[in-house]
């Protein structure tokens, strides 16, 4: 869908819907039904056989949630976006739709545990495989490439450990198979992000997070070309049936208003605590997008526009040190997700990634000492005296229990 407006901080709040055309309503209507009257017995007819549009019942389509379909295919410059209830619901319903059984699919070197956990399913039930690659050059890309291979699926940043994926050297080479490249953007969000600009063919996001946030509501979006979306819609969306409630997608409309204003917040805040965490003595390595000693810093300046706000950072000790560093916090919320309000901070090893076997996670780089840091939108300085505090005591604890132990 051609966007109407050349900033998107005007898309986000204009983009998809004409008050005049909901009788002056300024905010979105919400249509919370589950079917729709025909006027006769004949119209019912012509839209059961795609004669007439209309709408039929809300597992097929809903006004509310195709205000948000439009919208979002505005800001990620596609022809169509979908909705779905959750993020894997939209990783999945991409992923079911684009291979069969015995298919192989590419994927960069690390995922998301739930992402990783159904590529295992899939193995498992249609013998559908997958491998990992680095993606930092053609030649690693084609050496993983197989005869069979359905997609290439890459997240970047990487969670969580943020590392950059270039995508127009993967798209390069995947124009050369004929092979469609499929993008979690989460991380970056359509204001910092846009791979289908870049010839990836599919961008899909877990709306939960900076979409939505404000940590109230689960949904996925997904947006591509019209011809393969309308597929999806009218098959693995429909019949497998991970679709959104209306009540969610007029969430994610209210959210996506704010969307610019939240995600220069959110970047502004982790440069701060960055460049902090960088020079901690408790702290070993830092991994943040926009760090200029990063190899794959480069990839940032050419493919995001600001770092984002998540973190990732490693802290002296073991998981017993990392965890405990986490129980010292004052206001940081320990909590899976991101893109929220709030600062939420967890550890990937044991939670987000717990599916992962141990040998795959030190493979995608998750330590027991590795922290995600999704920073929030409260004062840095505020943010920053937590962490301090926290990460002052780790030192404190293991001496105190060095004593115990005597």
């Amino acid at each position: 869908m051609a966007r109407h407006y050349k900033h998107m901080e005007t898309s986000v709040i204009h983009e998809g819907y004409d008050s005049k055309d909901m009788l002056g309503s300024l905010s979105t209507p919400l249509f919370q039904t589950s079917t729709y009257t025909f006027a006769t017995a004949e119209q019912g007819e012509r839209r059961f056989a795609g004669e007439e549009d209309g709408y039929i019942y809300s597992r097929l389509g809903n006004p509310t949630v195709k205000v948000l379909e439009d919208r979002i295919a505005a800001l990620e410059n596609g022809e169509r976006g979908l909705a779905f209830g959750s993020g894997m619901a939209a990783v999945s319903a991409v992923l079911i739709a684009l291979t069969k059984a015995n298919d192989h699919i590419l994927c960069s070197s690390g995922l998301y545990g739930c992402t990783f956990g159904l590529l295992t399913m899939m193995k498992e039930k249609y013998n559908i495989s997958h491998d990992f690659s680095q993606m930092e050059t053609e030649e690693d890309i084609r050496s993983k490439i197989r005869p069979e291979t359905a997609c290439i699926y890459v997240e970047t940043p990487i969670n969580p450990t943020m590392k950059l994926i270039d995508l127009e050297l993967v798209v390069r080479v995947a124009k050369e198979y004929g092979i469609p490249v499929v993008v979690d953007n989460t991380f970056a969000s359509p204001y910092l992000q846009n791979p289908l600009d870049l010839g990836c063919d599919v961008v899909l996001h877990s709306a939960t997070k900076y979409i939505g946030g404000h940590g109230d509501v689960i949904a996925g979006l997904v947006v591509g070309k019209k011809e393969f979306l309308d597929e999806v819609a009218m098959t693995t969306l429909k019949d497998i049936g991970g679709v959104i409630s209306p009540f969610d997608a007029w969430l994610l409309l209210r959210g996506l208003k704010t969307l610019p204003v939240r995600m220069d917040r959110h970047s502004d805040n982790a440069e701060e605590i960055f460049k902090r965490l960088k020079t901690h003595p408790n702290v070993t390595e830092v991994y943040y997008p926009n760090d200029e000693s990063r190899s794959d810093y480069a990839i940032m300046k050419k493919q995001m526009r600001r770092g984002g706000g998540v973190i990732s950072f490693e802290i002296k000790g073991t998981k017993k040190d990392a965890q405990s560093f986490l129980n010292n916090l004052s206001f940081l919320k320990i909590a899976v997700s991101l893109g929220d309000a709030e600062t939420l901070i967890e550890h990937p090893a044991t939670m987000t990634h717990a599916v992962v076997p141990g040998e795959s996670q030190r493979d995608m780089g998750i330590t027991d000492q590795l922290i995600r840091l999704s920073v929030g939108l409260e004062a840095w300085e505020d943010i920053w005296h937590d962490l301090e505090q926290a990460l002052n005591k780790i030192n404190v604890d293991a001496y105190s229990k060095a004593l115990e132990s005597r």
